[in-house]
Protein backbone atom coordinates (compact mmCIF):
# COMPACT_ATOMS: atom_id res chain seq x y z
CA UNK A 1 0.00 0.00 0.00
CA UNK A 2 1.35 3.19 -0.96
CA UNK A 3 0.51 6.05 1.35
CA UNK A 4 0.70 9.39 0.19
CA UNK A 5 1.78 12.33 3.08
CA UNK A 6 1.60 15.89 2.15
CA UNK A 7 3.23 18.26 4.63
CA UNK A 8 1.73 22.01 4.95
CA UNK A 9 3.91 24.81 5.51
CA UNK A 10 2.84 26.05 9.30
CA UNK A 11 0.86 28.76 10.18
CA UNK A 12 2.31 32.07 11.73
CA UNK A 13 2.04 31.85 15.60
CA UNK A 14 2.04 35.05 17.67
CA UNK A 15 3.12 35.26 20.94
CA UNK A 16 0.53 38.52 21.37
CA UNK A 17 -2.37 39.13 19.23
CA UNK A 18 -1.12 42.40 18.42
CA UNK A 19 1.90 40.68 16.95
CA UNK A 20 -0.86 39.36 14.26
CA UNK A 21 -2.03 42.33 14.10
CA UNK A 22 0.74 45.08 12.80
CA UNK A 23 1.62 42.11 10.90
CA UNK A 24 -1.88 41.76 8.96
CA UNK A 25 -2.09 45.79 9.04
CA UNK A 26 1.46 45.72 7.41
CA UNK A 27 0.56 42.58 4.95
CA UNK A 28 -2.60 44.21 4.13
CA UNK A 29 -1.15 47.71 3.18
CA UNK A 30 1.02 45.56 0.70
CA UNK A 31 -1.15 43.95 -1.20
CA UNK A 32 -3.18 47.35 -1.54
CA UNK A 33 -0.46 49.00 -3.51
CA UNK A 34 0.77 51.34 -0.81
CA UNK A 35 4.05 49.99 -0.83
CA UNK A 36 6.18 47.72 -2.21
CA UNK A 37 7.94 44.45 -0.28
CA UNK A 38 11.24 44.80 -0.94
CA UNK A 39 11.23 48.95 0.47
CA UNK A 40 9.35 47.61 3.36
CA UNK A 41 12.10 44.82 4.21
CA UNK A 42 15.17 47.46 3.12
CA UNK A 43 12.95 49.55 6.10
CA UNK A 44 12.60 46.73 8.77
CA UNK A 45 15.97 45.66 7.86
CA UNK A 46 17.81 49.01 8.81
CA UNK A 47 15.16 49.41 12.23
CA UNK A 48 16.61 45.91 13.16
CA UNK A 49 20.45 47.18 12.45
CA UNK A 50 19.36 50.63 14.51
CA UNK A 51 17.94 48.74 17.63
CA UNK A 52 21.31 46.47 17.31
CA UNK A 53 19.32 43.30 16.96
CA UNK A 54 21.92 41.27 14.99
CA UNK A 55 21.07 37.99 16.24
CA UNK A 56 18.40 35.65 15.62
CA UNK A 57 15.03 37.15 16.54
CA UNK A 58 12.20 33.99 17.52
CA UNK A 59 9.38 36.79 16.67
CA UNK A 60 9.07 38.19 19.92
CA UNK A 61 8.13 41.41 21.83
CA UNK A 62 11.72 43.12 20.12
CA UNK A 63 11.02 42.17 16.76
CA UNK A 64 7.69 43.12 16.62
CA UNK A 65 8.52 46.45 18.48
CA UNK A 66 10.85 46.97 15.98
CA UNK A 67 8.32 46.33 13.15
CA UNK A 68 5.78 48.65 14.58
CA UNK A 69 8.70 51.28 14.50
CA UNK A 70 9.21 50.87 10.39
CA UNK A 71 5.47 50.82 9.95
CA UNK A 72 4.56 54.03 11.85
CA UNK A 73 7.66 55.56 10.01
CA UNK A 74 6.37 54.40 6.52
CA UNK A 75 2.51 55.74 7.49
CA UNK A 76 4.12 58.94 7.84
CA UNK A 77 6.35 59.01 4.81
CA UNK A 78 3.26 58.46 2.65
CA UNK A 79 1.18 61.30 4.21
CA UNK A 80 -1.19 58.66 6.00
CA UNK A 81 -0.44 59.48 9.62
CA UNK A 82 1.09 61.77 11.65
CA UNK A 83 3.43 61.64 14.48
CA UNK A 84 0.77 63.77 16.89
CA UNK A 85 -1.95 61.19 15.03
CA UNK A 86 0.32 58.12 16.45
CA UNK A 87 1.24 59.54 19.82
CA UNK A 88 -2.37 59.90 20.63
CA UNK A 89 -3.46 56.65 19.34
CA UNK A 90 -1.02 55.22 21.37
CA UNK A 91 -1.68 57.23 24.15
CA UNK A 92 -5.68 56.66 24.10
CA UNK A 93 -4.71 52.66 23.85
CA UNK A 94 -2.49 52.85 27.00
CA UNK A 95 -5.10 54.90 28.73
CA UNK A 96 -7.66 51.79 27.37
CA UNK A 97 -5.16 49.06 28.38
CA UNK A 98 -5.05 50.27 32.20
CA UNK A 99 -8.15 50.74 32.98
CA UNK A 100 -9.77 47.83 31.66
CA UNK A 101 -10.67 44.89 34.27
CA UNK A 102 -8.44 41.76 33.66
CA UNK A 103 -10.11 39.78 31.36
CA UNK A 104 -11.95 41.78 29.58
CA UNK A 105 -11.40 43.31 26.03
CA UNK A 106 -9.45 46.40 25.88
CA UNK A 107 -11.72 48.96 23.44
CA UNK A 108 -11.01 52.40 22.78
CA UNK A 109 -13.33 54.83 23.96
CA UNK A 110 -15.34 56.83 20.78
CA UNK A 111 -13.83 60.32 20.25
Amino acid sequence: MNECITYAAPEPVFAEPWHAQVFAVTVALNEAGRFDWPNWAERFSKTLKRHGLSRELDGGEDYFTAWLETLEALLIELGEASPDGISALRNAWEEAYLTTSHGKPVRLRQA
